[in-house]
């Protein structure tokens, strides 16, 4: 049973480990000037998608989910 208990530590510590050497890299990466740019722009055109479409997206949600709750009953 210890083992086991030490094992899954040691798994935990190594998941750990690999995480923060990856962040670390990620933080360490340089991004340059237009690649900054480039996602800014997108973001833009995302946000300006979202509020032109707001009203047609949350019909589409709604009607999803109403979909969902509907067809719930029917599964067994």
């Amino acid at each position: 049973m210890r083992e086991m208990k030490r094992k899954a530590e040691k798994d935990v510590w190594n998941i750990w480990k690999t995480w923060k050497q990856a962040a670390e890299k990620f933080a360490n990466t340089e991004l340059d000037a237009v690649g900054v740019v480039e996602v800014i722009l997108i973001l833009v055109v995302l946000i300006a998608l979202v509020i032109i479409f707001q009203e047609q997206l949350t019909q589409l949600v709604n009607n999803i989910f109403s979909s969902i709750r509907d067809k719930a009953g029917t599964i067994y």
